[in-house]
């Protein structure tokens, strides 16, 4: 048996042990990992995945044990003030989620340990040079990137247009999540928390709640409360529709349900980031490929370009830097570090009159200049970029870096690094 009925408290305190102790002993393990970026669909994907697959029927002594993990290290848990907002529903805090501090350097039988990809569909970095070739099964809503087997069976390989990749884990786990429930009576439920087997159905009604609660967050977050026409797909409304059904069938929790209050509550949560640096922002929501020799890195950033501006004015306070070189010299440094040839920076805020919008700021070596103006030539009219003037950043024709007010609002980094990319590759 892999692992019985819990609450996904306990179950990640299992699979944390567990995961801990394949460096010396014979684990059987699915470990399903989310994108490097790790943002809240990478981590409520991975979880009810993993959480749902360990607990489904019929279960063996054979059966593995599947293992959700962040691609982040543990000290990337406080630049996402959302996971804190978001695991309090699930009566957890950051400090019980799987990062990649826990990842053995090596298993005992690395045969036994197989991967599962959500959110993305190609392991990049340490972790693809590592584990690439045992990746068996994928759950994903970007471009295919064709590195995932086409038989993939008994795990999904599922990968297709929708807003969130949690609706799209919702749907491949419902059946399986429907079972469980039905079969709480059978599945020790209540003894494990130490209550009468007449309970079980009342306790595993709000373990289903919390589930619910942490995979909502994501797909509410992805499509704005489902009002993003250009993201949301049937999947995400079937979603929402499915989860929502699961938090009401629990008394406890259907009489204090509010989804527009948990939406702006979650959402509130992520547009903190006041006590983040510089560095930091421009690290939480990042991704980074490689094309043809070339490092790309693409940060997401939910303020206004002239909020980074102020933001490295106040950490600099260096008076031998001109006024206009101060970010240009940040995100220099940041792409240094990180080996970049080219760095965009998408943003997303609100105008003066409310609108939403978005921004793009570009910087270049001089090595891939030729690249990223052959993105710029085609990008601007498939994203509707309008080159704007930003205070404190020096911007001359010709020169980097660019930034562009990108009226095409639909388009987010799922949209924006496949092109980038291909471009790099001419």
């Amino acid at each position: 048996m892999a692992f019985p009925r819990n609450s996904i408290r306990a179950f990640l305190g299992h699979a944390k042990r567990s995961l801990q102790l394949a460096a010396q002993e014979d684990r059987k393990l699915s470990i399903v990992v989310g994108n490097e970026s790790a943002d809240l669909d990478s981590l409520t994907s991975s979880i009810l995945y993993a959480y749902l697959r360990s607990i489904a029927t019929p279960r063996t002594a054979s059966s593995p044990l599947y293992v959700p993990l962040l691609n982040i290290p543990e000290s990337g848990l406080r630049l996402r003030p959302e996971f804190t907002a978001v695991c309090r529903y699930a009566n957890i805090t950051p400090s019980h989620l799987i990062t990649l501090d826990d990842l053995p350097k090596a298993f005992r039988r690395p045969q036994n340990v197989q991967w599962i990809l959500v959110d993305h569909n190609k392991l990049q970095g340490d972790l693809g040079e590592r584990y690439s070739q045992q990746v068996h099964g994928v759950i994903d809503h970007h471009d295919e990137e064709n590195a995932v087997p086409q038989d993939t069976e008994p795990e999904p390989r599922v990968i297709e247009k929708c807003g969130s990749c949690t609706s799209l884990v919702t749907r491949y786990c419902k059946s399986m999540w429907d079972n469980i429930s039905s079969y709480s009576l059978a599945s020790g439920a209540g003894h494990a928390q130490g209550e009468f087997a007449t309970d079980d159905i009342v306790v595993t009604q709000g373990w289903d709640a919390q589930i619910a609660k942490m995979a909502l967050a994501s797909t509410l977050i992805d499509t704005a409360n489902l009002t993003a026409w250009c993201k949301v797909e049937q999947a995400d409304t079937d979603a929402v529709k499915y989860l929502e059904a699961k938090i009401l069938l629990s008394t406890k929790d259907a009489r204090a349900w509010d989804r527009s209050q948990f939406y702006n509550e979650i959402d509130k949560a992520k547009q903190d980031i006041a006590e983040l640096t510089l560095r930091e922002i421009l690290s939480k929501d990042y991704k980074q490929w490689t094309e043809n020799g070339m490092n790309l890195g693409i940060s997401s950033v939910v303020k206004p370009i002239q909020f980074l501006v102020e933001r490295a004015e106040s950490e600099t306070g260096d008076g031998n830097l001109q006024e206009t070189d101060i970010l240009k010299d940040n995100i220099q440094k940041f792409m240094d570090e990180l080996k970049l040839s080219i760095h965009a920076i998408m943003t997303t805020s609100d105008s003066k009159d409310g609108a939403f919008q978005r921004q793009l700021l570009l910087h270049v070596k001089d090595s891939a200049a030729s690249y990223a103006s052959k993105f710029v030539e085609r990008a601007t009219p498939e994203l509707q970029l309008e080159r704007t003037e930003v205070r404190g950043l020096s911007e001359e024709d010709g020169h980097w870096p660019a930034t562009w007010l990108q009226k095409d609002v639909s388009k987010s980094r799922k949209q924006v690094a496949p092109l980038l990319r291909e471009m790099m590759r001419i």
